[in-house]
């Protein structure tokens, strides 16, 4: 159990993910973003213009950093100079929180760049928090575990995933992240229902919220299949779950994830917007 937490220092606001094409816009209209994510994973080299411009980034708004490669659910042991390089930006740019996916990406010595999915079982389970434990020893703080978008399920899983995630909080101190979206899609996918879901989901250990787009798809039998796709608006019924979530768990802070087809500045600001309102009801 990791029991000396840094201090989450992100506001109950709207966040948005970081695109350097949008450096001057930030600056000059946040309009009501409130804070910034970076993928850990594009901030690993030494100086350059990506880190300076970070850095004056990091001096107007909190940063988080969301790991996208530590392949916390891989079968093998963490990749140990990833973990390293993580530790050195993290010490460099002291972010108000970091951010890691319930999910593999590892294989022996290769790296698949894909979010795998996992059996929810006693093994696993172990196996996981054992990670976790590892990454919040090696950065010195605690970190967020992110629930997945899921396009199957494992027949040997032995627990739910909000259960499972449950138990992953309490064995390793660490905190959630609770991503909408993700709760939507796998829900369409798996033919769950996502209220169901976010009534039994751990909401006391949500730190931190995510929306995205989704692309709309059918598999071989005509079903409905959702992609977690990154490169579109949040859909209506994502943000009416949303509001459902905020009503159960109060005001969190709540970023708008858009990382493919990245459009200009003023439709991000717009999503923003609608994610201020969400909160602003809530705190009505």
């Amino acid at each position: 159990m990791f029991d000396t937490l840094a201090d989450f220092r992100l506001p109950p606001r709207p966040g948005v993910g970081y695109k350097p094409q949008h450096y001057s816009d930030i600056l000059g209209n946040p309009g009501a973003v409130g804070w910034l994510e970076i993928h850990a994973e594009n901030y690993m080299g030494d100086g350059g213009r990506p880190r300076a411009q970070l850095r004056h980034l990091s001096e107007r708004f909190p940063i988080s950093v969301h790991g996208v490669g530590l392949s916390i659910g891989g079968e093998g042991p963490l990749d140990r100079d990833h973990l390293a390089r993580l530790k050195t930006l993290c010490d460099w740019l002291q972010p108000a929180s970091f951010s890691e996916h319930l999910a593999w990406s590892t294989h022996d010595v290769g790296f698949l760049n894909d979010l795998l999915p996992l059996p929810y079982t006693a093994l696993t389970l172990d196996r996981i928090c054992q990670h976790i434990d590892q990454v919040q020893d090696a950065l010195g703080r605690r970190m967020l575990l992110e629930n997945p978008s899921s396009y199957l399920a494992f027949a040997s899983s032995e627990f739910s995933e909000p259960e499972f995630l449950r138990l992953i909080a309490q064995q390793t101190g660490c905190g959630l992240l609770l991503d909408v979206n993700n709760v939507f899609v796998s829900a369409t996918n798996l033919n769950l229902d996502p209220y169901a879901y976010i009534d039994q989901f751990p909401l006391a250990a949500v730190s931190e919220i995510h929306l995205g787009g989704h692309a709309d798809d059918h598999d071989e039998t005509g079903a409905p299949l959702l992609i977690d796709s990154h490169g579109c608006p949040v859909a209506d019924p994502v943000w009416t779950l949303l509001d459902y979530v905020l009503g159960a768990a109060g005001s969190k802070p709540l970023l708008i994830e858009w990382d493919n087809d990245v459009p200009d500045w003023s439709t991000l600001a717009a999503e923003a917007a609608r994610a201020s309102f969400a909160l602003e009801r809530i705190a009505a």
